[in-house]
């Protein structure tokens, strides 16, 4: 199974410092929604894993996460691709949890429900969250420019060792490109 793993709020969404607590205030960044659809119809299968505090600090609750990722299920749709699953964690940054990245239990809780191991799947994210957890669990970490991408570089810039992409149509274009040319080599 082909299968890559993103970060929501900044990967396929624009983020916010105030969160996204409705389906209104859920953006697509321009092309994520047409790159999930590439990724589709090559066969990739898409999961998204995310961290959603907003729930522990009250800020939404569970009913409103699923509108939101309704909405974003429906987005990704009508451009053509599918979302396989979404895993989340509740919890705010003091709960210990092990779900909260850059803890790898989300992750993990995705290897173990889909029955496959990580490694070497790709997880893009833009947080060094995102590439703690990803890494944790044995998957290949990318990182985008969007969302608090820029400015993770600027804050850890050389001690990030990982691709980094200006946004997930960027990312996108390599994996395709990546598996293109593994399989014609196979061939």
């Amino acid at each position: 199974m082909q299968l890559v793993i993103l970060d929501r709020d900044g990967v396929i969404n624009e983020d916010s410092a105030a969160y996204i607590k409705s389906p209104e205030e859920w953006i697509p960044i321009p092309g994520s929604l047409e790159a999930i659809a590439r990724l589709h119809r090559a066969g990739w299968h898409v999961v998204v894993a995310t961290n959603q505090s907003g729930i522990a600090r009250k800020l939404f609750d569970p009913d409103m996460l699923v509108r939101i990722h309704e909405k974003m299920r429906r987005s990704v749709s009508d451009a053509g691709g599918r979302i396989e699953a979404i895993f989340f964690c509740p919890h705010g940054p003091h709960d210990n949890c092990n779900c909260r990245k850059p803890r790898p239990g989300l992750f993990l809780d995705i290897a173990r429900r889909l029955r496959i191991s990580l490694h070497g799947v790709p997880a893009i994210g833009d947080s060094l969250q995102d590439l703690h957890a990803a890494r944790a669990a044995g998957s290949y970490p990318i990182l985008v420019r969007t969302g608090k991408g820029a400015g993770t570089l600027a804050a850890y810039g050389s001690t990030i060792i990982v691709p980094v992409y200006d946004n997930l149509a960027c990312a996108v274009d390599d994996l395709l490109a990546a598996n293109q040319t593994d399989t014609s080599n196979n061939l």
